[in-house]
């Protein structure tokens, strides 16, 4: 598939990237109009020709449900009874046959190949093997504290780049032949790796045919030269390794879209320090300016929105940052579409840089880039007994987290508590005793117990998903560049037999201020006021604060000094139950042996959270979503108060390096933050200082947001950063688009 060839003098580098964003919302405005809500990151799928593509729906790996695109007349084998495919050898030869199968895609404004149009999880089918169920009392566990398990969650870890760049497809190839006379008991995972490897060899091969067949008909020499030269990189690439900063961008590039086919993969970890090398050599050979290196990734982030940081230390605790690091956050600047970049801040790392991201920020109004406190996450690591060089390694990769690339398998972001329904279980349990007298001090006596229970109850399933998902759904393509898969004939998921050198799994808990706000008003309206009885409040959470009087009860009970007003009862309920939660997470390990990383993170699962939740003490209403992550609630200051915020989440960090991201929305034209790029990168330090981990910051202007809100088909180029990821507004559903404008209305 290729797109519309340029017309006549229309090829320098700014007409080539319009071109490009033009093509993109066109391919984005056909996403939403066929596909519908895209409540995910805006990942950068093409849909197939038209007479080749079909609608499924799908679960995410966070257990969202998600709309997906099919490509037919792919011939998907089957070897179990239920209709689905199971293992590394069917797995990789399933993915495979898709390879082979995928329409090329070339644009001739673009100096890198390929588009991909295909889910390959679409056309798995059966669920979980269903000979390796759940003990059945953790599966009642997971019904009662209603858990996130992780169970057959995919990547949310990080592969190493750099042994791919190293290798090239063709050395990758010799390595799998290699190790597999050495663990013949291996053989199956050998074999799937293979079929991956000759998957992506062929989908090399089909576009360097089309870029050939495209040369031959294209008119202007200067766009018959750049397919020339794309059909050359990548016939090269085929088996060869890259050579130039262009080939390991189209490298990385076939790579990341490979991993986002496979299992929705799309982390891309230190991008300025992988391209470096290359940089530096075809600068020094004077074979490459800064305008054609900003192009060349310009065109690589185009394709996928995928993870990556930028700056930060190396293993000695030098910074690494380097007017690479610029270029790329100038490349982002100009795509004006949804990225996902993470400046690193801190002590040891460069000011000038995160100045220049915050200038970016304020000039695109986009959430892009996005902070990361580099220090605070990788002395908190450390405390897990990692070495401290070895933690300086972790790359910032996903939503809210990080990982080792290649040598750390973490499921981050997948295993999640939702605090709400332990809380009314809890809650229940207390005023359904008889001979008890209802406290809130006997009703955090519970909490803890049943938190201790969910927590437990989830490091089982971690264990369970180690000993099994490598038999299920195993991490093939992500196994091509990790330490130790193809050395030793093991999956990644495979912790039992130790396919990477750690395992390092992520817990996060969710509603927080839902729960902490909860007991505050239970605290004050209850026990010290006696507004109302604990009866009277178990009768309004069960109807739903109905009537005028129920809804004066919700008014009351939600109107407290709530989670982030600063030294409220709410404040200090928040740090005891994050406090709680880390200690519960991270004091042992698996009953197998795994280490836990505490985490406050919610994604953007808050709807999906709360729709099983009846109405809560704070006066939150039975399904309404819970509370974001580590954030207050919306409104929970009248003055909004962003410093307020960022005290308020920095004093419920878990402190093991995993995050509690700040999400903070400014209006430009509004308070003493705006438009002032020093005030913002003062905030983002403060924060930082005090011990934040994360902040993913919005500057959008509240009226074009609420009429962006009312017709979202006026704003296709409005990008906002939902959570942890950003996306186009248009592209949110309604519930999805609520939250932003929230947020954004509360905090104005």
């Amino acid at each position: 598939m290729s797109v519309q060839t340029p017309a006549a003098g229309t090829y320098t580098y700014d007409q080539r990237l319009e071109a490009l964003r033009e093509a993109k919302a066109a391919q984005t405005r056909e996403k939403q109009a066929v596909v519908g809500a895209m409540d995910h990151d805006d990942w950068a799928l093409v849909l197939p020709p038209a007479d080749r593509r079909e609608l499924v729906q799908t679960i995410s790996g966070s257990g969202v449900p998600i709309n997906d695109v099919r490509l037919t007349g792919v011939d998907i084998r089957s070897n179990h009874a239920n209709g689905g495919f199971y293992g590394p050898e069917i797995c990789g030869r399933n993915f495979r046959t898709l390879l082979e199968a995928h329409p090329p895609y070339i644009d001739p404004n673009s100096s890198l190949a390929g588009g991909y149009m295909a889910n390959f999880m679409s056309y798995r089918s059966g669920g979980w093997k269903p000979e390796l169920a759940l003990p059945a009392d953790l599966q009642a566990l997971g019904q009662r504290y209603q858990l996130a398990s992780g169970v057959g969650a995919t990547q949310h870890f990080c592969q190493d780049l750099a042994v791919g760049l190293e290798a090239g497809w063709g050395g990758l190839a010799q390595r799998i032949q290699h190790y597999r006379q050495i663990n013949p008991e291996g053989r199956d995972l050998y074999a799937g790796l293979e079929h991956v490897v000759r998957g992506i060899q062929a989908w090399i091969g089909s576009h360097v045919k089309e870029a050939r067949l495209l040369a031959e008909d294209a008119a202007e020499p200067a766009v018959r030269q750049n397919l020339k030269e794309i059909a050359t990189i990548n016939e090269r690439l085929l088996t060869l390794p890259p050579s130039s900063f262009r080939e390991a961008c189209q490298w990385i590039l076939w790579f990341d879209m490979a991993a986002r086919m496979y299992n929705g993969s799309g982390s891309l970890g230190r991008l300025d320090v992988l391209l470096q090398p290359f940089y530096d050599a075809d600068t020094l050979s004077s074979e490459l300016d800064d305008e054609e290196a900003i192009f060349h990734v310009a065109c690589l982030l185009l394709r996928d929105t995928a993870y990556f940081q930028l700056g930060g230390p190396d293993s000695d605790g030098k910074d690494v940052s380097s007017p690479l690091s610029y270029l790329i956050l100038e490349a982002c600047r100009r795509l004006r579409i949804p990225v996902n970049a993470g400046v690193c801040v801190g002590p040891s790392t460069d000011p000038g840089l995160v100045c220049r991201g915050v200038q970016i920020l304020l000039e695109n109004k986009q959430g892009v880039p996005k902070f990361l406190g580099i220090d605070q996450t990788t002395q908190g690591f450390a405390r897990n007994g990692i070495p401290l060089a070895a933690a300086r390694t972790r790359a910032y990769s996903g939503c809210h987290w990080s990982a080792i690339p290649g040598r750390e398998y973490t499921l981050n972001d997948c295993v999640k508590i939702n605090f709400g329904p332990v809380f009314d279980l809890a809650l229940r349990e207390m005023l359904a005793e008889a001979g008890t007298s209802p406290t809130v001090d006997e009703l955090w006596r519970r909490f803890e117990h049943h938190l201790g229970t969910a927590v437990d109850a989830e490091k089982r399933h971690l264990d369970f998903h180690l000993r099994h998902m490598h038999q299920v759904f195993p991490e093939l393509v992500l196994d091509l560049l990790c330490h130790g898969p193809i050395e030793k004939g093991v999956d990644a998921s495979d912790g039992y037999r130790g396919g990477v050198e750690y395992y390092n799994l992520c817990i996060d808990g969710c509603a927080l201020a839902t729960v902490a706000d909860s007991f505050g008003a239970l605290e004050q309206r209850i026990e010290h006021e006696q507004r109302l009885s604990w009866s009277e409040m178990l009768h309004w959470l069960d109807t739903d604060w109905s009537g005028d009087k129920g809804e004066q009860a919700r008014v009351m009970m939600q109107t407290i000094p709530r989670y982030g007003s600063g030294g409220a009862p709410a404040d200090e309920y928040a740090v005891r139950i994050a406090r709680l939660f880390t200690r519960l997470v991270a004091e042992s390990p698996t009953p197998g042996g795994f280490n836990c990383i505490p985490g406050i993170f919610s994604w953007a699962a808050t709807i999906g959270l709360g729709r099983n939740l009846g109405a809560t003490p704070n006066g939150r209403k039975a399904g309404a979503p819970i509370a974001h992550g580590a954030n207050p609630d919306p409104g929970f200051r009248q003055d909004g108060a962003p410093t307020a915020m960022a005290l308020a989440i920095a004093a419920v960090q878990p402190g093991y390096g995993n995050t509690a991201p700040m999400q903070m929305e400014l209006d430009p034209g509004v308070g003493g933050y705006g438009a002032d790029a020093d005030h913002v990168v003062e905030l983002i330090r403060t924060h930082f200082d005090l011990g934040g981990t994360q902040i993913n910051l919005n500057i959008m202007d509240r009226e074009q947001v609420l009429a962006a809100h009312a017709d979202p088909a006026r704003f296709p180029d409005l990008v906002v950063r939902v959570t942890g990821f950003s996306a186009y507004f248009a592209s949110l559903s309604p519930e999805f688009r609520q939250l932003v404008v929230d947020r954004i209305v509360a905090s104005n």
